[in-house]
């Protein structure tokens, strides 16, 4: 039998300690550790699940890894077209973690109906373009079909050009692009075949999605001609490794860009997501750890006579500072399962009903993504126990060193 430990469950079951001055003040901080672990929890969902969730857009986009020319001048649009037959297309077998490769192009121009006109960039794609990547952005209607043999001239807008044009899925929408030299516009009547909402206003305000064909046609392409390649790749922890190896595996008058590279104010905003995580951690940690004590403290002078009991029975230094020790992680341990129940069960809400709304403009999103691992909980948890056993050491020396004459005169 555990002496200590068989000591310490008598104390927190009896009568005289529930009633004791100590209860509220161990309740307390009991409180406390339960709502640090719910707001920890919170604060990892959010930032991670938003950093994830960002990710994940404007990779839908860009791909993970983009492969040009050098000397696209880091236009949108397609200045200078490379081929397509290449060693590594379609399938790019000599880098890992590359899942698929896909050919596209982009063009500028403009749509012009009867009350309105809006300028747009063409996003050609081809029969290789995996549309999963845009399929939980799609709201209406559907994605064009560039499977055929026909050069399909369907498209997919975006709602914000829906919205400003007047656009429904099946209206016709007369598209112009510019010719060099001031020569006259080249129309193409595309059909809208459906439309999305990524949420990402820098591509829902000016791309629409079709044929790779019309854009080939326009600038007088060979047919294996396009504008880049994008890649991605099974672990977007990898990434700037993935973009060495597929610079290095690509011929030289093509450059890799990763999608940080090409983005990179976006994804220096999301770092700073982390800093905030931390920091929040950091500072529910510290005022965690100070309840505790506080409580502990106060414990320990409402025992001060069966200290000096325990200590003239013979009782060792470190035996009484283990009764304390197991007293005080019995309650971290009670406030972290009633923190984990709230916080996990708060999340779980957000995630399946979404209550929580966000702006677009300035989070990308429309509402507040959540994601959580069983790593995530298991790390907060284990590291908070281990930090406030660590720093309730300090207050159980202050026990062991109590006289027992003085101890058992105390009142």
């Amino acid at each position: 039998m555990n002496l200590e430990y068989f000591i310490a469950k008598r104390v927190e079951s009896s009568t005289n300690y529930k009633n004791s001055v100590s209860a509220p003040i161990i309740k307390i901080a009991t409180a406390a550790i339960s709502i640090g672990i719910i707001v920890m929890l919170i604060a990892i969902a959010t930032g991670v699940g938003l950093q994830k969730k960002i990710k994940e857009k404007v990779s839908a986009f860009n791909g993970h890894i983009s492969v040009s020319l050098f000397d696209r001048n880091n236009s949108i649009t397609t200045v200078k077209p490379i081929s397509s037959i290449q060693d590594f297309y379609p399938d790019f077998t000599a880098v890992p973690y590359v899942s698929h490769i896909q050919a596209v192009a982009t063009k500028g121009g403009m749509i012009r109906t009867a009350t309105d006109f809006e300028g747009i960039i063409l996003k050609g794609v081809g029969s290789d373009y995996d549309w999963k990547y845009l399929q939980g952005f799609l709201i209406e209607g559907k994605q064009p079909d560039v499977s055929q043999e026909e050069t399909s001239y369907d498209i997919l807008v975006s709602d914000d050009i829906a919205a400003r044009l007047q656009l429904k899925v099946g209206d016709q929408a007369p598209t112009y692009f510019m010719k060099a030299n001031g020569q006259e516009p080249i129309a193409r009547f595309f059909t809208v075949s459906g439309i999305y909402d990524s949420g990402l206003e820098e591509y829902d305000s000016k791309f629409i999605i079709g044929d790779i064909r019309n854009i080939q046609r326009i600038n007088k392409w060979e047919a294996d001609q396009i504008g880049k390649f994008e890649i991605f790749i099974d672990d977007f922890e990898q990434l700037n490794k993935v973009g060495r190896e597929i610079q290095r595996n690509t011929p030289s008058e093509l450059n890799a860009t990763t999608i940080e590279q090409e983005l990179p104010a976006i994804f220096q905003w999301l770092a700073l997501l982390d800093g905030n995580i931390f920091g929040i951690i950091g500072i529910i940690l510290i005022v965690g750890i100070i309840n505790m004590i506080t409580a502990l403290l106060v414990l320990i002078l409402d025992r001060t006579n069966m200290i000096g009991v325990l200590k003239s029975l013979g009782a060792s230094n470190w035996t009484v500072r283990k009764i304390f020790l197991y007293n005080a992680m019995n309650l971290v341990l009670k406030g972290l399962l009633i923190g984990n129940v709230i916080g996990l069960g708060l999340i779980g809400v957000q995630y399946y009903f979404s209550p929580l709304r966000l702006d677009p403009q300035s989070y990308h999103v429309t509402e507040m993504p959540v994601y959580i691992s069983l790593w995530h909980v298991t790390a907060l948890n284990l590291g908070t126990f281990l930090v406030c056993l660590i720093a309730l050491i300090i207050p159980t020396i202050i026990a062991s060193k109590i006289s027992p004459v003085k101890a058992m005169r105390f009142e």
